[in-house]
């Protein structure tokens, strides 16, 4: 039997990036039941790539209840759907079988990541406020995305001189806008820019100099984009959301570092079950950025353990 269900939790603060705010968190949750053993997954509809709630579970309910992990490579798109469901069945299979599900997938023991935390888009003097609340944390992730983002950074780094800084567009600069930044990127200290274009119109990153290293986030989503991603990016941003699930993730991973990019292991903003299956992926990642949880204002009930900024693996509980 496969259900899904909504849930909603509401973000601790308004969450802003460059396509706008947000106050909660809606979710997707499927749990996967057979032979008296459950496995449950969760997704983040994402109207960027035109997902919906009622789309994707629309999706998901079309599927035949007995459906394997392999069957449904074919059967969905990369994207939230196929990723709720191929989670929820690497839990299944790691409860039925009795073992982890990073041993099922051939990895080694899980070890504690360290994570970004994410700095919403505000006005600079309540990012700089913000940032200094967290200037204790190794890694700032900046959401900015506007024309007018140096006093947002500046205020940034004068809140946290110490952290360690990457920084977000989410597609909002144009090509002389970021050209026109990047060389103040570098002297502060910026050490990763993501999707500074927009996915449509990145080409003219082959024809700009690229200063410090550029991270493809909209631009990549499984195996299939890698190709047209060369001479563009640096690296590449991995979300369960958008790889489609776990089994195309690690996938992901696997091909893009064979390809020479650098691995970032992203999350939409979810709750500890969406990150939990990504901890898989991000063990040994260059950047890890699973701070959704540190983002909200509830959990699951059996959330995942943070230390500050680390984050640790998952109790079996939770997942996998």
């Amino acid at each position: 039997m496969i259900r899904v269900t909504r849930d909603s939790f509401p973000f601790r603060e308004t969450f802003t990036i460059s396509r706008g705010s947000r106050t909660v968190a809606e979710v997707l949750t499927v749990t996967v039941t057979r032979d008296g053993v459950t496995g449950h997954g969760e997704c983040v509809p994402y109207a960027r790539y035109g997902e919906s709630l009622d789309s994707v579970t629309d999706q998901i309910q079309g599927l035949p209840a007995d459906i394997t992990r392999d069957a449904l490579q074919d059967a969905l798109p990369a994207g939230a759907a196929r990723n709720a469901l191929d989670c929820a069945l690497w839990d299944l299979e790691a409860k039925a079988a009795g073992k982890p599900a990073w041993d099922l997938a051939g990895l080694s023991a899980l070890g504690p990541v360290t994570t970004a935390f994410t700095l919403s888009l505000d006005s600079p003097e309540n990012m700089r406020a913000a940032a200094a609340k967290n200037a204790q944390r190794p890694l700032l992730k900046i959401k900015l995305g506007t024309p007018d983002d140096m006093p947002r950074l500046e205020a940034v780094r004068a809140g946290a001189p110490k952290s360690r800084i990457i920084v977000d567009a989410n597609e909002g600069w144009t090509a002389e806008v970021y050209a026109e930044l990047a060389p103040h990127l570098v002297a502060l200290g910026v050490e990763l820019v993501e999707q500074p274009l927009p996915a449509g119109d990145d080409d003219l990153l082959q024809e700009i100099e690229r200063p410090l290293p550029v991270c493809a986030d909209e631009s990549c989503h499984d195996r299939a984009t890698l190709a047209g991603l060369k001479g563009k990016y640096d690296m590449v941003n991995i979300k369960l959301d958008k790889t489609g699930g776990l089994t195309e993730a690690l996938a992901l991973k696997s091909e893009a570092e064979a390809q020479g990019f650098g691995i970032m292991v992203g999350c939409m903003v979810g709750s500890s079950l969406a990150m939990a299956p990504a901890v898989l992926v991000a063990q040994g990642a260059a950047i890890t950025d699973l701070d959704g949880p540190l983002l909200l204002g509830a959990d699951r009930d059996t959330p995942l353990r943070f230390e500050g900024s680390t984050v640790y693996p998952p109790d079996p509980a939770l997942w996998g």
